[in-house]
């Protein structure tokens, strides 16, 4: 059984035992969270939400909080002798899908 569930303003296909990176959660490592804006669950039967299914749940542990790689913005303005270099990290939860109830 899978389900499509929304969080960080992005949606994720997810199924028991999967390993998911999602935009940062503010919640202890090693904790339980449940999603519970799903939008579609599969498997057999297909449900799909108008536009969430009433009743789904998705259960998730976090197992790390951490940063992506740095990436590097590089900003120039040809003949103007102006430039600008910045860096970013994005912060994101590490999920372990633990059940997809339907």
């Amino acid at each position: 059984m899978y389900a499509v569930i929304e969080t960080g303003g992005k949606q994720y296909k997810v199924a028991a035992g999967d390993v998911v990176y999602v935009e940062k959660i503010d919640a202890d490592v090693d904790s339980v969270i449940t999603f519970d804006q799903v939008l579609l669950v599969g498997g057999e039967k297909v449900a799909v939400g108008t536009p969430l299914v009433k009743g789904a749940t998705v259960t998730a542990r976090i197992e790390k909080q951490g940063k992506q790689k740095k990436l590097t913005i590089f900003k120039y303005k040809a003949k103007k002798n102006q430039y600008k270099k910045q860096g970013h990290r994005q912060p994101y939860t590490k999920l372990v899908i633990e059940s997809v109830n339907a």
